[in-house]
């Protein structure tokens, strides 16, 4: 989970740190990325919010191998706090697969997003079937 804020650099694509493990039963997590130990299906989710921010986009994106590989989350015109969440199910491979969390944002300046106890703003991996 995010135990501390990321900075968010305006009209950019920026990964989002989750420092924090609550558990990781497979070694499957380090530095803010899943890499699975078994090929198969994972249901990757993510969730944060942005503090109080006026912008006319927020985008959410999982990507795999560092490009977006699924996006969501996405809202038009925003004023307020935005709570922006994605979930997808994903492939990955074991020999060269990975995923991250990126967050876009125009605000016409950086912004940063919250951190939360261990059951907020959250990053997870979860295997559904092995390929």
């Amino acid at each position: 989970y995010a135990s501390a804020g990321t900075s968010l650099s305006n009209a950019t694509f920026t990964k989002i740190n989750y420092a924090t493990e609550n558990f990781d039963t497979n070694n499957n997590y380090a530095s803010s990325r899943f890499t699975p130990t078994v090929a198969g299906y994972y249901q990757i989710s993510a969730s944060t919010r942005l503090g109080s921010i006026t912008a006319s986009l927020v985008v959410w994106a999982i990507y795999k191998n560092g490009s977006s590989g699924a996006t969501g989350g996405g809202c038009g015109v925003v004023s307020g706090y935005v709570y922006p969440a994605i979930s997808s199910l994903i492939y990955l491979n074991v020999s060269t697969d990975y995923v991250e969390i990126y967050c876009y944002q125009n605000t016409g300046g950086s912004t940063t997003t919250d951190n939360g106890g261990s059951g907020d703003y959250t990053f997870t991996g979860v295997l559904v079937r092995a390929a």
